[in-house]
């Protein structure tokens, strides 16, 4: 019986060392060298695996950086403190990448727009859109479920009069809000815009000003005054190129509806 035990045991011990001997030797064999400059500049980048870079993740868009297929400075969550360090792992001069935040345009609350139905299901626009195509009349505003919301990694979204709203001092300019929107009325912008047209209807005036009293319907007014060309109405939408905005915000005051609104993301006001 003690015997029966003992080589029972020995049994054991053997196998273990032969299984042990045959993971060191696989360990040795198989192992895949790190490549060291990954290592350094995924060191550098701040995990949020957001996807604004165009890739994937962190881990991704550090192999691309390592191996030159990717300029240095896309990670917007990180701003200029990424690109600082990733300068010194690099040996090279980076310029820090506009900073932008997540902005809904659209200003259709709940007190200025009508709605066609009550919803009442699934708490998420993609699935109210499949009603009716949402319940307010005006199908191209925010549904105002919260997909965006829940997208959001820092919790800087949420929904107030059923209309999303950002906080660009927590927004990290990831933009996964924007790939969320089933009606695509949150983009990003730089966060030196002064002004931002705050509607998303296409429709023409007199169809869209029964549906929403903030909506832009069109005239002209704004486009007009700009001294520097920088708004443009297409399809019945004023449409503003931060490329060539001065932020004079003369498009502000002309606006006979109040959607073109005076923004400083610095000073956190919209007016």
């Amino acid at each position: 019986m003690g015997s029966a035990i003992l080589t029972a045991l020995l049994v054991v011990a053997v196998i273990g060392i032969i299984a042990g001997v045959l993971l060191v030797l696989a360990a040795h064999f198989f192992k895949v060298e790190e490549d060291e400059k990954v290592v350094a500049v995924r060191a550098c980048l701040p995990g949020a695996n957001c996807g604004a870079c165009g890739y994937a993740g962190c881990d991704s868009y550090a192999e691309a950086v390592a191996k030159g297929a990717a300029e240095a400075n896309l990670c917007i969550p990180g701003g200029a403190a990424v690109v600082g360090e990733l300068s010194a792992v690099l040996g090279v001069e980076l310029t820090a990448a506009e900073p932008k935040v997540a902005f809904v345009f659209c200003n259709g609350d709940c007190n200025s727009v009508d709605y066609d139905v009550i919803y009442d299901g699934v708490e998420s626009c993609t699935a109210s859109k499949f009603i009716f195509g949402g319940p307010s009349s005006c199908k191209f505003g925010c549904i105002g479920c919260g997909d965006c919301a829940k997208a959001c990694p820092v919790d800087a979204i949420c929904i107030h009069d059923s209309l999303a709203h950002i906080n660009p001092d927590m927004c990290i300019g990831c933009g996964k809000c924007v790939g969320t929107c089933p009606n695509k009325v949150i983009d990003l912008i730089p966060k030196n815009s002064k002004v931002v047209v705050m509607c998303s209807s296409p429709e023409k005036g007199a169809v869209a000003r029964k549906k929403c009293s903030r909506v832009c319907f069109g005239c002209k007014k704004c486009e007009r005054v700009c001294p520097a060309n920088a708004i443009k109405v297409e399809n019945n939408l004023a449409r503003i190129d931060y490329d060539k905005c001065t932020g004079c915000r003369a498009c502000f005051e002309a606006c006979v509806t109040n959607c073109i609104k005076a923004i400083d993301f610095i000073e956190g006001t919209i007016g």
